[in-house]
């Protein structure tokens, strides 16, 4: 039996996941990013994490050389920043209409997501047509009262009540 990457896509859709931003700097110096809901803790100690990237986003390379990254948790007022960084869009920093600053690790931290994980490259592996990368966290930001932005199906939702 052979699934196809849209039915795969589609049934994956049925789990519900946060939404992040990933950042990172490339070889010029720049911080790029992508939005990503491939995003989960692998182990307590040590903290690593992970997430999967697509090997023909615009921002690959970047990633690909093993330089830290963060990442930002986005909160439920963030649709347009997760869509702004899904985007096409070769500089997702250039005119931006959302504040950001360089964490610790020079990596972007995007003003308002409820917690942020600045990471070190653990780990680069073949996934397919992705590669996943393995982050030691060095460091953690969370907000006081998170409201997260959540993905189903292909479309945002809000925790009921929230």
């Amino acid at each position: 039996m052979t699934v196809s990457p849209r039915e795969l896509r589609d049934t994956m859709g049925m789990f519900a996941t946060g939404v992040t931003i990933i950042t990172a700097v490339d070889g010029e110096g720049r911080p790029v990013g992508l939005t990503a809901n491939s995003f989960n803790s692998v182990s307590l100690d040590p903290p690593l994490v992970l997430f999967s990237l697509d090997h023909r986003a615009n921002c690959a390379a970047a990633f690909a050389r093993g330089q830290p990254f963060a990442v930002n948790i986005l909160g439920a007022d963030q649709e347009a920043q997760s869509n702004h960084f899904a985007s096409k869009s070769e500089d997702k920093f250039a005119d931006s209409a959302f504040d950001w600053a360089p964490g610790e690790n020079g990596c972007a931290l995007i003003a308002g997501a409820i917690a942020t994980l600045e990471c070190a490259v653990e780990s680069v592996h073949e996934g397919g047509d992705h590669w996943i990368i393995v982050g030691r966290v060095s460091r953690v930001v969370r907000a006081e009262e998170p409201d997260p932005l959540l993905f189903w199906r292909g479309r945002y939702l809000r925790i009921a009540g929230s």
